[in-house]
């Protein structure tokens, strides 16, 4: 059996729907091959390809076994929730609340993603997200010079990272605090550069590099008992804060 990952875009010319990039990202998200996830929804590999490379409309029922194998709903697959905020489910029966050590912390945030800075301006706190990337325990964002998230650098700093699982009404949430400060060394620079996941999603005129070196990380995670349940060790415990 093969262990097929790629998110391919399929045929030249024929772009992949909205439906297959949203399926691909879910099951790279879960860490299932095609075959898992085929195995899931009672169908064969070739279709799990054929939904993430090209324009299919599949049935409802077959949307429904889709959803389940991943652990989503068909709304968020087919983008019926995408102009909606998060969190527009229903608690879920007898949350478990997690505390989140330091390790744990490190490990939710070591990749990449969107966070929220928080800052003051003009005596005013502010909130704003950016696309942050972790090297090195450093995290780091661009921004625009003299732009709001921009004035994080020379004061403690503030960026919340979370993810909620709409499907199960669970997911964690990660603080990090710590002094920031404008990134002028150009092999620092360079470095960032290099390992950026993504250009800023507000395009460009972004080159102002802003590091947040945490001395502070704290984090919690809410779970539902009989949902799927992520790898948890000794950097998280139950709490009832």
């Amino acid at each position: 059996m093969t262990t097929d990952r790629a998110t391919g875009s399929g045929e030249p010319g024929r772009p992949r729907s909205d439906l297959g990039r949203r399926t691909a990202l879910r099951r790279e998200q879960l860490g299932l091959t095609r075959e898992e996830v085929a195995a899931r929804a009672a169908a064969s590999p070739g279709y799990i390809q054929y939904v993430e490379e090209h324009a299919a409309e599949p049935s409802i029922g077959f949307l429904l076994c889709l959803a389940g194998a991943l652990n989503t709903t068909v709304a968020e697959l087919t983008g019926g929730t995408t102009d909606l905020p998060t969190g527009l489910g229903k608690a879920g029966a007898h949350p478990e609340v997690l505390t989140l050590g330091p390790a744990a912390c490190r490990e939710l945030l070591s990749t990449h993603g969107i966070g929220r800075v928080a800052v003051t301006l003009n005596d005013t706190p502010a909130v704003f997200p950016v696309n942050y990337t972790v090297i090195d325990d450093v995290i780091a964002y661009r921004t625009q010079a003299g732009s709001g998230p921009a004035a994080a650098a020379g004061h403690e700093a503030a960026l919340e990272v979370d993810h909620i699982d709409e499907a199960f009404s669970q997911g964690w949430s990660v603080l990090a605090v710590g002094p920031a400060e404008i990134v002028t060394g150009f092999y620092e620079t360079r470095k960032f550069e290099e390992h950026a996941y993504s250009p800023p999603w507000v395009g460009g005129g972004r080159y102002q590099w802003i590091a947040i070196r945490p001395t502070h990380l704290s984090g919690r995670r809410i779970r539902v008992p009989g949902a799927p349940a992520p790898p948890t060790g000794e950097a998280e415990h139950s709490t009832n804060a």
